[in-house]
């Protein structure tokens, strides 16, 4: 009997797992038959065809219905949508203990839990997969965990971050063309770029890859999370228009989703008030402003008075006083120019702030979790 049944499992799985894997390209795929005008009813779309699915799969199982592997495919087709499902982590916690070494089980179980908000189960889920399996699905899905791990330090935040781009990075060299490792190694150098003072090398690491998971995978154009967290670094760095159209984008893919259409009012809001200050040179009376310009001397650029700036390392480089209209963009080596604050605007998030005159960054470290 035991062998009778072994056989019929080993019939049916090929069955199974096709319609789960089905099931999975239409959600990610939806974009490709669908237009963007349809992005409102994709959730919807998904939960109909994962029922029927269930009901094609119920139809299939028959009397084996309690083997681990198809208690794992059941499991993941009620885990297609993004909510949490108790019946679902029902059955994969019935699977991984009747087959402790199915990674995929401890993989869904692991998503299954953060679904659920309970971010340590998740994280043993996905460390617990990798020591039966090294496998790129726990190690993307660890290194966002990792991020999202409470800490009792700003350090061990930090250490946990640094892990995650670890993580993302070993998931991206075991298969190189798949757009989901890439696309989670920018979101960790994100991370990573928030945490340790915005270096603008991070931020082009998040950037590239972004645009290799777009070039590799045909379906992460359509991911509004890679446009929203895209987006995001444009608008602290300043590129304003791509900041833009990112939110733009990532509220058209997602509708129901509201931070990307409050991101975007919140940056032209922010550049509203900008363009009205600088139109008014910050409300400041004329005479006012002639004497802030009158009283500029050279002699206020302290230790580089003299024309001359001695670097960290002892290098002696000397300065050239120069107005804002002569710079270029990038670094202007050997430039000195001497300013007042006219007028300071914050965004809400408070960072960057920016002093104008006409317009100045300075920028201070921040957090993204």
């Amino acid at each position: 009997m035991m062998a009778e049944e072994e056989e019929e499992v080993k019939e049916i799985l090929p069955k199974l797992q096709e319609l789960v894997d089905q099931l999975y390209s239409f959600r990610e795929c939806y974009f490709e038959t669908h237009g963007v005008e349809d992005a409102g009813r994709k959730q919807q779309d998904v939960r109909e065809e994962m029922e029927k699915t269930l009901q094609q799969m119920e139809e299939v199982v028959g009397s084996v219905q309690g083997k681990a592997q198809v208690l794992m495919l059941t499991g993941k087709a009620l885990n297609v949508t993004p909510d949490y499902s108790p019946k679902a982590e029902e059955l994969l916690s019935k699977a991984v203990k009747l087959e402790p070494k199915l990674v995929e089980a401890w993989n869904q179980l692991g998503e299954v839990y953060w679904k659920k908000g309970d971010v340590a189960a998740a994280h043993t889920c996905f460390s617990g997969a990798l020591t039966h399996c090294k496998n790129k699905v726990s190690l993307q899905n660890l290194s966002m965990v990792l991020r999202q791990l409470r800490t009792d330090s700003g350090d061990e935040h930090s250490r946990h971050v640094m892990d995650s781009v670890r993580q993302a990075k070993l998931a991206v060299q075991m298969d190189i063309l798949d757009g989901r490792s890439w696309y989670i190694l920018g979101n960790a150098y994100l991370s990573l770029y928030f945490s340790t003072g915005q270096n603008p090398k991070i931020s082009q690491q998040a950037l590239s890859a972004y645009a290799q998971a777009e070039k590799v995978d045909r379906t992460a154009s359509s991911n509004p999370d890679l446009h929203l967290n895209r987006a995001t670094l444009h608008k602290y760095e300043e590129n304003y228009a791509e900041a833009l159209e990112g939110f733009s984008r990532a509220a058209a893919l997602d509708p129901a989703w509201p931070e990307p259409q409050q991101r975007e009012q919140q940056l032209l809001d922010f550049l509203n008030r900008l363009t009205s200050l600088l139109e008014s040179k910050g409300k400041v009376k004329t005479r006012k402003l002639q004497s802030m310009l009158g009283s500029l001397r050279p002699a206020h650029l302290g230790p580089c008075g003299d024309g001359r700036y001695q670097s960290a390392s002892g290098q002696k480089v000397t300065l050239e006083h120069k107005p804002l209209s002569a710079l270029q963009p990038g670094v202007n080596s050997g430039a000195v120019v001497l300013g007042k604050v006219v007028f300071s605007l914050t965004m809400e998030e408070k960072v960057p702030l920016t002093i104008p005159f006409p317009v100045f960054v300075w920028r201070r470290p921040s957090c993204w979790w």
